[in-house]
């Protein structure tokens, strides 16, 4: 007869504490699972008009189940207790604390007026994988999130190499006319690595530092992080040396350091590391140091590399301290590489600054196949230095160049006199490392110039010597390995000609589509300097380049064009779901 009453009493205790849920304003809910429901239907005062409740509860949500999915986490008695006509719990996205360093595009420069350019070179590609990621989850990148260098260098040029490792790398210039601009022309600068035979490389004494903290959870961060370094533990030999750190509330050492060529232990190691707890990424830094420092190989590749999605919340997290800390251990000749995973939270700003300072390169990972790119395709170039603190000067002679502006390499720029001054880290190069940076640049009385010209300025006055047979003199600085911390900078130069520069149809492939993704970039930065150029000339050019063998062997040209594509739609979509017809000019 009573048999309805435990689901009356149920039912009425829910609904109070729904109802004291929803007037609480002192705790927020932490989780999907804390989130307010709404409170349950006036409970019956006789049991008759219970059992009456329950049927036609149940009868709604069997009506509306095709249209509404409660969620699995969701308890039972909430499942079936909810009033008829009531919302439905939805999950709520996750927060987007995704977090990125304030950029400006270079802007334009005289040259009669600062002829000089100086920056270090950047051989970071993690900005490209990054966008992938997001544009992959259907979702424009902030302009910030936009490295157009990094972009740049994803990509194999085939550039010819050196003969051997005494000259690290060979030099290449190209000059052809500008995509997005009929008057002005590109200069292109490649540096290609020296890549050394499988029985030339050096041993490696690796230090994996995992976070493993509660943020890693998910299975695009610690469950990638795991399968990631299997595939780079199973290319080791018996000379290398591993060592596995985690850290997240506390720091521990995992694994100490252990001949490569035991994989199932470091394998089995790996298997094991779990996600909980707070991220305390200073002191997990320090003790990897420590562990690199114990096994230190003075003729081999010392390196930490840290994995992690950036989201230090215990101890030192502001990233100038960090920078600090790394900086002062990279004397000790270990350098630090970072590899960025996941969504939502990540910290694009500080695995991009402190790799820099560590002496190391950032990689972004979004998938297992990029995963295999940086540990198994080019795995010496992650791990062996044949450059150190590479620098590059180009001087614009005055009479020939009214204008020129480099694309990317925004947080890369030297002083001027920071190019003689040895003490002035700068980026290293690893064993195949390729380079490109690309130069705008407005001849004098072309029509591209965008800027006046000094009424009074030195320009306007004949210079003493015009060297009408030089368009630029190209300088690179860089220090070997071999050489010590303390050594003195090694110096090439070059001349670049007016009569270098060749036309479109005549530009290498490789040209255009390094002009290719140089203009995707900075489209996707918001376009300030490629006039009306789009996406899709972008992509056009991209398939020209395909035509002649551009990158063909590893398939990213052909990804390359399918995410202008990509990129395009998503802008188009944006700019249709404006209203009124806003547009970002």
């Amino acid at each position: 007869m009573h048999r309805h009453l435990p689901i009356f009493a149920a039912a009425s205790l829910f609904g109070a504490a729904i109802a004291l849920s929803a007037c609480s304003t002192t705790q927020p809910a932490e989780s999907a699972h804390q989130e307010v429901l709404p409170a349950a239907a006036p409970q019956p005062s006789t049991q008759t008009e219970a059992d009456q409740a329950v049927v036609s509860a149940k009868a709604a949500r069997a009506a509306t189940m095709q249209e509404h999915r409660l969620s699995k986490s969701m308890p039972a008695p909430m499942q079936t207790l909810i009033a008829p006509g009531a919302p439905l719990y939805q999950p709520q996205p996750a927060e987007d604390r995704e977090q990125y360093a304030a950029l400006t595009a270079n802007p334009v420069f005289r040259a009669g007026e600062t002829p000089v350019s100086t920056f270090s070179v950047d051989v970071d590609t993690g900005s490209y994988s990054n966008v992938r990621r997001l544009l992959n989850e259907g979702r424009l990148p902030p302009a910030d999130a936009v490295r157009v260098e990094e972009l740049i260098n994803y990509f194999d040029y085939a550039y010819a190499g050196p003969k051997d490792r005494s000259t690290p790398f060979a030099l290449h210039t190209e000059l052809g006319p500008t995509p997005w601009n009929s008057n002005t022309e590109l200069l292109a600068i490649g540096i290609q690595g020296w890549k050394p035979a499988a029985s030339e490389t050096r041993p490696s004494n690796l230090v994996f530092l995992v976070d493993v903290s509660g943020s890693m959870h998910d299975k695009d961060k610690l469950p990638l992080v795991k399968s990631s370094l299997k595939l780079l533990a199973n290319e080791l030999t018996a000379r290398d040396r591993i060592s596995l750190v985690v850290y997240a509330g506390r720091t521990e050492v995992v694994l100490e350091p252990t001949p490569g060529d035991q994989t199932a232990k470091i394998i089995a190691a790996l298997d094991r590391l779990e996600a909980g707890g707070s991220t305390n990424g200073a002191s997990g830094i320090q003790l990897a140091y420590q562990m690199a420092k114990q096994a230190y190989m003075p003729e081999g590749n010392n390196r930490v590399l840290l994995a992690t999605d950036g989201d230090f919340n215990v101890g030192i997290s502001d990233v100038r301290q960090l920078k600090q800390m790394v900086e002062e251990q990279r004397k000790s000749g270990v350098a630090l590489s970072t590899l960025g995973f996941g969504t939502g939270n990540y910290n694009d700003q500080l695995m991009e600054q402190i790799a820099d300072v560590g002496n190391g390169h950032y990689q972004y990972i979004d998938s297992l196949t990029e995963a295999r790119r940086v540990f198994v395709d080019e795995r010496a170039s992650a791990l062996e230095t044949i450059a150190r603190d590479v620098k590059i000067q180009i001087e614009f002679n005055p009479a020939l160049v009214a204008e020129y502006r480099l694309i990317g390499y925004e947080n890369r720029l030297l002083k001027r006199e920071d190019f003689n001054n040895d003490a002035i880290d700068a980026g290293d190069i690893g064993a195949g490392h390729r380079v490109t940076a690309l130069y705008e640049i407005a001849r004098v009385g072309s029509g591209g110039e965008k800027i006046d010209g000094l009424r009074y300025g030195a320009e306007q006055r004949k210079p003493a010597t015009t060297k009408t047979g030089e368009l630029a003199f190209l300088r690179l600085r860089y220090k070997l390995p071999d050489d010590g911390i303390n050594a003195s900078s090694r110096l090439i130069e070059r001349v670049i000609r007016p009569e270098d520069a060749v036309t479109a149809l005549k530009t290498s492939a490789s040209f255009k589509l390094a002009a290719a993704v140089a203009a995707y970039g900075q489209i996707l930065r918001g376009g300030e300097y490629v006039d009306r150029y789009e996406l899709r000339d972008a992509a056009a050019l991209a398939r020209s380049a395909m035509a002649g063998q551009a990158d063909q062997a590893s398939g990213r040209s052909a990804e390359f064009v399918e995410l202008v594509k990509l990129a395009a739609s998503l802008k188009s979509t944006t700019a249709a779901n404006r209203p009124n017809g806003e547009t970002t000019d």
